[in-house]
């Protein structure tokens, strides 16, 4: 199915909704039966946020990163994680060239717009670390030099749950980088049968959706999400759910300032998603368990557990709900 790309030229904030309905449609055919999923990594991608993805292997976490890494014209990289990956094989190292007799810099993967960090926790901590930088500031510093990454960098990192055998734990600076946790999970069984179908004959592996947008265009749709309309009320609500959650924790854990910051993001994310022009308390709620499990320090059933409670204690705000 032909696209027409859109460039950032031809974007008013006027067809922003609707090119955002575009890119979600897009995606979903990209990945079958996971509308949830795509909704929410789409809006960790409109949110400048990085998306964790704990599942199994095979259920489309490669799938998900190219097809967003396509849709919206970027560069795809992808680096399989193991004990002996070293920083440089990440941000890249400088070389020194004897016909020049000049050091010259060779980028790493992690000069892309989209970046997939595959089974991130067989990595070392030193070598997660090379990430932490990239992530948080979008550059790397290399022989004192500071080299600036895309400015919609997006890395998505993978966790197998099943296997911990020769891993290394995220620590929780790290997970802080993230801006939520998802699980794809196994499609339903007619999704599966549809898959099966349409791969008799064909190889599906090189099937990539067409460009949507360009980059440019990208940050001016991230622009707009970040200037949607977050009232009082709402702005309130999340910060008590926040501090109830630190409470339920006893202190010792639960979302940082960052943390909230991060979860208002995505809450503007998700309404813009909805085609709304402002937060309300169900677009925060909606979006809490996600971005709150990454930063809880807990099993994705615990963490679901204790987002709910806090939910259930803090009373929804009604001047927050509109529209």
């Amino acid at each position: 199915m032909a696209t027409v790309m859109i460039k950032s030229d031809r974007i008013n904030l006027d067809e922003s909704f609707g090119l955002i309905g575009r890119l979600r449609l897009r995606l979903r055919e990209t990945l079958r039966g996971k509308t949830e999923a795509c909704d929410l990594a789409l809006a960790c991608l409109l949110a400048r946020g990085h998306l964790l993805i704990e599942d199994p292997p095979g259920l489309g976490k490669t799938t998900l990163a190219k097809g967003l890494a396509a849709l919206v014209g970027g560069r795809f990289a992808r680096i399989q994680c193991t004990p002996d990956l070293l920083p440089t094989d990440i941000t890249g190292f400088t070389l020194y060239n004897q016909q020049t007799r000049s050091f010259e810099f060779r980028a790493g993967p992690v000069f892309a717009d989209v970046l997939l960090a595959d089974e991130i926790n067989r990595a070392t901590p030193r070598t997660q670390s090379a990430l932490l930088e990239a992530m948080a500031e979008r550059q790397v510093t290399i022989d004192d030099d500071c080299h600036l990454l895309a400015r919609g960098f997006f890395v998505v990192a993978t966790q197998n749950p099943l296997e911990h055998l020769g891993t290394y734990p995220l620590p929780e600076a790290q997970l802080d980088r993230f801006a939520m946790r998802l699980s794809i999970g196994a499609p339903d069984r007619a999704t599966e049968l549809e898959l099966l179908q349409e791969a008799r004959g064909r190889d599906r592996g090189d099937d990539a959706p067409d460009a949507v947008i360009d980059q440019p265009a990208l940050e001016r749709l991230q622009e707009t999400t970040a200037g949607l309309l977050v009232n009082d009320a709402v702005a309130g609500y999340l910060v008590d759910v926040g501090r109830t959650c630190r409470e339920l924790r006893d202190g010792t854990g639960g979302p940082s300032p960052r943390g909230l910051l991060i979860w208002q993001r995505v809450a503007q994310a998700w309404a813009v998603i909805q085609g709304r022009d402002h937060v309300t308390p169900d677009d925060v709620r909606h979006v809490a368990g996600p971005v709150l499990g990454v930063r809880l320090e807990l099993s994705p059933a615990e963490s679901d557990r204790l987002v709910a409670a806090a939910l259930d204690r803090v009373p929804v705000p009604l001047g927050g709900r509109r529209g």
